[in-house]
């Protein structure tokens, strides 16, 4: 029997997205292969009712209803632990903002079978498809900042050579069960921003690699299921959960001991984030100044998940 894939879509009030994202999928060289699972994260639009309404019926796609916005890594743990419940062995995390080619789950899929890692594809810009927007990624030495390759290149058949790298970009990477019972789910603490680096960081240190795989394509409408970073609920997320991550796994890698090399990241840190506050203050955001400044007293208080509504922060 050929192994199943699950092929796991969040949706937040996605609706302009979703039909396309999942019609791509059922257009793909092993359609008769996959399971396409929909997490809806308590859409406020009528997302859930639309696609309840196009594709309930349809017996390669379930419908996950939660009863309320958990964030990306619980709604893709939800979708990968109901597709373990039926015996599916492959889960593919997709951004609902996304289309791919017909051949990419196929390539992605025996990649992940012969090289036993996470599996990345080519992700190019939906609306500049001869533009990348990520062909893998890396980390800097010591900052630990993440380094999409490609980024903002023309495609000229630069990044056409598959092989390892670090950095598993949440917006579409193939991992199988043997990968999570290892180490296990997506780190529900983040809610929103950095739990893909925090999983390869994790990957690595369990001695599991990323694949970049160039043959498979994936066009990304880049920032759709978010909305965009400027918003302050962004800026928040990055903020706090930037601060984690590097907390999490830097412990000393390599030359840099582990008592200093967190150190010499917050030092990085606190310039970065003191720009921000600069620049935004003077571009009078004073809304994204109070979530950076949040971001950073939760991260001290190990407030995690959801950010809180009392901070009364625009959204």
């Amino acid at each position: 029997m050929k192994k199943q894939i699950s092929v796991i879509i969040v949706n937040y009030n996605g609706k302009k997205y979703n039909d396309a994202c999942i019609a791509s999928i059922l257009n793909s060289t092993i359609k008769e292969q996959l399971r396409i699972v929909v997490v809806d994260n308590f859409s406020t639009d009528d997302s859930l009712e639309a696609l309840r309404g196009k594709w309930g019926a349809h017996k390669q796609v379930h419908i996950l209803a939660l009863d309320d916005n958990y964030g990306f890594s619980k709604a893709n743990n939800e979708g990968i632990r109901y597709s373990m419940e039926q015996g599916i062995d492959y889960y593919f995390l997709l951004n609902n903002d996304t289309e791919i080619e017909p051949d990419t789950i196929e390539r992605m899929f025996l990649s992940g079978q012969e090289k036993n890692a996470i599996v990345v594809p080519k992700v190019l810009y939906a609306d500049r498809r001869d533009v990348i927007w990520c062909a893998g990624g890396t980390f800097t030495p010591v900052i630990k900042k993440t380094v999409q390759s490609g980024f903002n290149q023309r495609d000229n058949g630069q990044y056409d050579k598959s092989g390892a790298c670090l950095f598993a970009n949440g917006c579409a990477f193939l991992l199988s069960r043997q990968i999570v019972e290892k180490i296990g789910f997506l780190d529900e603490r983040f809610f929103l921003y950095y739990e893909d680096v925090e999983y390869s960081m994790r990957a690595a240190r369990n001695n599991i690699g990323v694949y970049y795989c160039a043959e498979a394509v994936v066009y990304h409408k880049v920032n759709g299921s978010t909305g965009g970073n400027e918003k302050p609920a962004n800026a928040y997320y990055i903020t706090r959960n930037w601060l984690l991550c590097n907390r999490l796994h830097m412990r000393g890698n390599g030359k840099i001991s582990g008592k200093l090399q967190f150190p010499l990241f917050a030092i990085y840190f606190i310039c970065n984030r003191f720009a921000w506050l600069f620049i935004w203050f003077m571009q009078g955001k004073r809304t994204m100044c109070t979530a950076l400044i949040e971001g950073i007293r939760d991260f001290r208080r190990e407030n995690w998940g959801k950010m809180r509504e009392n901070l009364h922060i625009r959204r």
